[in-house]
């Protein structure tokens, strides 16, 4: 656990995450110099194609991990554990058939 300091003439800074980054929601201090801030980057769509597979069920995945590309990747694991379910569902369908 870090310990935080007053020291005079030093401006506090924002607590930090447990990976040593800023944590979310922290601001900078009001009158700080924010002229080298680098501007938040947002993530960029990889522009991966993929061919349809003909399964609707499949092809309806497919397109659903495309919603990956506009969130951040903190918010990836959602998208892809809806696409694992549905696929998995789809293997189900299949077994349920065949019997």
């Amino acid at each position: 656990m870090s310990e935080t300091y007053d020291l005079p003439g030093v401006p506090p800074q924002p607590p930090l995450g447990p990976l040593g980054l800023s944590a979310p929601g922290a601001e900078t201090p009001p009158g700080a110099d924010t002229s080298d801030a680098v501007p938040e980057q947002r993530p960029r769509p990889l522009g991966v194609t993929v061919a349809a597979t003909g399964n609707a069920d499949v092809d309806a995945a497919v397109e659903r991990l495309r919603d990956a590309d506009e969130l951040p990747t903190e918010a990836h694991i959602e998208v892809y554990e809806d696409v694992h379910a549905g696929l998995r569902q789809s293997l189900a369908a299949l077994d349920e058939n065949r019997g």
